[in-house]
This record gives structure tokens, C-alpha cells and sequence, in this order.
């Protein structure tokens, strides 16, 4: 038996262009965590039902019936002391839950690092 690894957190990459959820995967698989890619909210308030991951990236513009705004409400709802992150082109629709964090495009490795807490 070698020694056990510590458990990687796990985070959430919310969206719908596949180039940029692959780029945010790959940042935050460097910075070790476990990242599950989810394309739109409804596949990623599933994930957070069943993996209750500890860090959620996602866009605003989302395709399906919700945006990055009200999934970010849900994932606080589901888990309180999650990091949820909201990254978006534009300004900001409408106010996100207390604690969430929201980046303008272009997004740095360096800010989201930061604000991933990692």
C-alpha cells in the first residue's frame, strides 16, 4: 500500500461552447481539482445533486430553460458553502446569490485560480 492520495476537490464547468469548457476544465484539473463538464444547467443541477462538488464555474448564456444566473441561486440552495463562480460577456442580468463571484470575459487563469480558492 503506497501512500493515499489526497481527495481532489471537485468542481463544475458550466458551458455550452465546448472550447471554452475544455480551456476552464483544464485549469482547474492543474490546479487539482476533479472536473466534471456539463454543456447546459439542467445536466449540471443533476451533477450537483449527485456529486456535491465544492467550486461551480458556469457561463450566464446558457441553452435550455436556465441560465447561469438562476443555476448559480440553485447550486447555493443545494449547497451553501459552495464556490460558485459566474462568468459572462455581458454585464450582469440580475443579482447573483450572496457569495458567488462574477467574472467578465476574457477571464484570466490567474483571477479564476484566485476565486477558485485552489
Amino acid at each position: 500500500m503506497g501512500p493515499s492520495k489526497p481527495i481532489r476537490p471537485t468542481a463544475i464547468v458550466v458551458e455550452d461552447d465546448d472550447i471554452q469548457r475544455e480551456m476552464l476544465a483544464l485549469l482547474l484539473e492543474e490546479s487539482n481539482f476533479q472536473v466534471l463538464q456539463c454543456e447546459d444547467a439542467e445536466t449540471a443541477a443533476m451533477a450537483l445533486k449527485a456529486r456535491h462538488p465544492s467550486l461551480m464555474v458556469t457561463d450566464i448564456s446558457l441553452v435550455g430553460k436556465m441560465d447561469g444566473v438562476e443555476l448559480a441561486h440553485f447550486a447555493q440552495q443545494q449547497n451553501a458553502g459552495m464556490r460558485i463562480i459566474v462568468i459572462s460577456g455581458h454585464p450582469l442580468p440580475r443579482p447573483l446569490p450572496p457569495g458567488a463571484t462574477f467574472l467578465t470575459k476574457p477571464v484570466y487563469a490567474t483571477t479564476l485560480l484566485a476565486e477558485a480558492g485552489q
